[in-house]
């Protein structure tokens, strides 16, 4: 194959040379393989260079309008087989519909897809009394299937989804145009989680030659559909009573709740890869995490580095005592299970066992607290959304006196139980602790000072502290000797003198195995923080500070993370010409482990 030129990429239908426009990259490319990996279009149906041309009269030769991307009945690109045409616009250009309709008119084609790599919708041609007219629709058919059929799915004829991200994209921003009502992100992540429930228990108990319930037919009314999705959602509530709450509801009006179900309903999410739906689920989640209660979704490449670095096994008890929307959980969960999978298969266990298995593994040994109602329900989701361990998050205080939580979290929860930590308490000027009865609780609550040989000497209580520095105690109170521990914290920790007693305390009572500084950009722009990560293992009996004597600490300064400060993708080209995401952090654990 020739070298690409600078500047242009490949074509997925063609495989031409293209412009590397935004248009292009955002839209048309997304867009076309999106019809053939959801819908099934084979690519000899499809055109998009060089690009398909329609006319306003067969005798046309000199005004010729360019289609984006053109779907046709046969591998035959003609005028009588042309069958769906896609006008694709760049992000946040909001033109082209009455494009798009031109289009249609010059055409045999009666079906359109207006596109712009995150909104979309679906026309109608109709011809009635000699007027054309459009109608929107809730999706276009997937291939072999005629639009009458949209909205008669049976259960088997769902397909599992690769990348629903752009779904999800364009569900978010047309409800943020269009949602009556709904105005605050956490209101739209509430009512997504309800609706994926919705869609997982529809796919769970439907048989597989029956119609599912999440389903919008072409000629249903608005009502109609929010009707049957607010009844499937009343059986939900009965099935999912330690997520939903009883007193949920489904606020979303009837017309966006139809183009929804209409986006949604050509999928099954149970049988989509779980990376697939996570991804497209913190569509939501994200932008209701604002970062006023420290709330940030830590990145998966840190989550991902932290986990690899930690390397739980398949029988060790996992703990995020932080756990927020549940990511350092999910992402222990994907690792164990992969572990769980391939011991597994070569031992020579059917599938239905291994499935089994792992549900077993993520009952027993997960576990996550967070004091935040509302992030306890994403991170309840998160998890069932995977398959299981929902029933392991609790929300609570987990700072507060082990004897003030509730029986059922105490039954659960036991100091001193788990093998693994993994957690980014929440930091802040704004979120210290201040209350005596929580500061008591710890070495960390109090005031340290030195005497004449170095030595700390635990003092008076302090009037506040920061709640990351009461975590790190609690902590390690929660870690069985010999427990591994990977912490985000403020960089600050280990570089500013007034916290030195905190670094004393934490080589009291660990190895430090590794500190990686992540670069300033990470959190941006929701906050400058400059955070670390802290690797380390409680020790074991018999060891400490002395006994341990020297050893080597890994140590990692990153300098990219995969965007810049106002959350732009970087870039480097490689020697080939491939361009790829600047980001060191994934190489780090490879790194760690090398040098252990």
């Amino acid at each position: 194959m020739d070298s690409i030129k600078e500047g242009y990429i490949i074509d997925y239908i063609s495989g031409l040379q293209v412009k590397e426009t935004p248009e292009e990259v955002e839209a048309v490319q997304t867009f076309a393989k999106i019809l053939v990996d959801d819908y099934g279009y084979p690519k000899e149906y499809m055109r998009t260079r060089p690009q398909y041309r329609v006319k306003i009269r067969p005798s046309d030769t000199k005004k010729e309008y360019p289609v984006d991307i053109a779907v046709f009945t046969s591998p035959e690109h003609s005028e009588d087989t042309i069958y769906i045409i896609v006008e694709c616009k760049k992000k946040n250009r909001k033109d082209g519909r009455s494009q798009l309709e031109d289009y249609l008119r010059f055409s045999k084609a009666y079906l359109g897809v207006w596109f712009n790599g995150e909104e979309r919708l679906y026309l109608q041609k109709i011809e009635k009394d000699g007027k054309v007219l459009f109608e929107e629709i809730p999706n276009i058919p997937r291939f072999g299937e005629r639009v009458e059929d949209i909205g008669k799915f049976k259960r088997k004829d769902l397909r599992p989804a690769d990348n629903l991200k752009p779904t999800f994209k364009t569900i978010r921003n047309y409800l943020a145009a269009n949602a009556v009502g709904i105005t605050r992100d956490e209101v739209f992540a509430s009512q997504i989680i309800n609706l994926i429930f919705c869609k997982i228990y529809d796919e769970r108990f439907t048989r597989p030659d029956d119609t599912v319930k999440f389903r919008a037919g072409v000629k249903e009314k608005d009502e109609d559909v929010r009707k049957r999705i607010i009844e499937l959602f009343e059986r939900v509530k009965k099935q999912y009573n330690d997520v939903i709450d009883v007193a949920d509801t489904i606020i979303i009006d009837a017309k966006c709740l139809k183009y929804i179900v209409g986006e949604l309903q050509l999928y099954s999410l149970k049988d989509s890869s779980r990376d697939a739906v996570g991804e497209a689920f913190e569509i939501f989640i994200g932008p209701s995490l604002k970062g006023a209660q420290g709330q940030f979704f830590t990145p998966r490449n840190v989550v991902n580095m932290v986990i690899r670095m930690l390397d739980p096994d398949t029988e060790e008890r996992i703990l995020d005592p932080a756990c927020g929307s549940g990511g350092f959980l999910v992402e222990s969960l994907r690792y164990v299970w992969n572990k769980l999978e391939k011991k597994c298969i070569e031992l020579g266990w059917p599938e239905t066992e291994i499935e089994a298995e792992k549900q077993k593994v993520a009952i027993k040994n997960f576990r996550g607290i967070d004091k935040d109602s509302f992030l306890s329900k994403v991170a309840k989701a998160y998890l069932a959304i995977l398959g299981d361990g929902r029933g392991g998050v609790h929300c609570e205080n987990s700072l507060d006196n082990f004897a003030n939580w509730s029986s059922k979290i105490k039954e659960d929860i036991q100091p001193g139980t788990f093998d693994i930590i993994a957690t980014n308490p929440p930091f802040g000027k704004k979120l210290s602790i201040d209350t005596t009865e929580i500061l008591g609780l710890y070495d960390l609550g109090h005031r340290w000072s030195q005497d004449d040989d170095g030595e700390f000497i635990k003092c008076d209580l302090v009037d506040k502290q920061p709640p990351q520095i009461l975590f790190i105690e609690r902590c390690f109170q929660m870690l069985r000797d010999g427990g591994r521990m990977g912490i985000v914290l403020l960089e600050s920790i280990f570089g500013m003198p007034k916290y030195q007693y905190v670094v004393n305390y934490i080589r009291s009572k660990a190895k430090i195995l590794a500190v990686v500084t992540l670069p300033e950009d990470l959190f941006q722009p929701h906050t400058h923080a400059k955070c670390c990560v802290l690797i380390c293992q409680k020790y074991k009996p018999g060891e400490d500070r002395e006994t341990c004597g020297d050893y080597d600490i890994f140590m990692s300064d990153v300098k990219w993370c995969g965007h810049d400060s106002r959350g732009n993708v970087t870039y480097k080209y490689l020697d080939n010409g491939e361009k790829v995401i600047l980001d060191e952090i994934p190489y780090v654990a490879d790194k760690y482990w090398e040098m252990r």
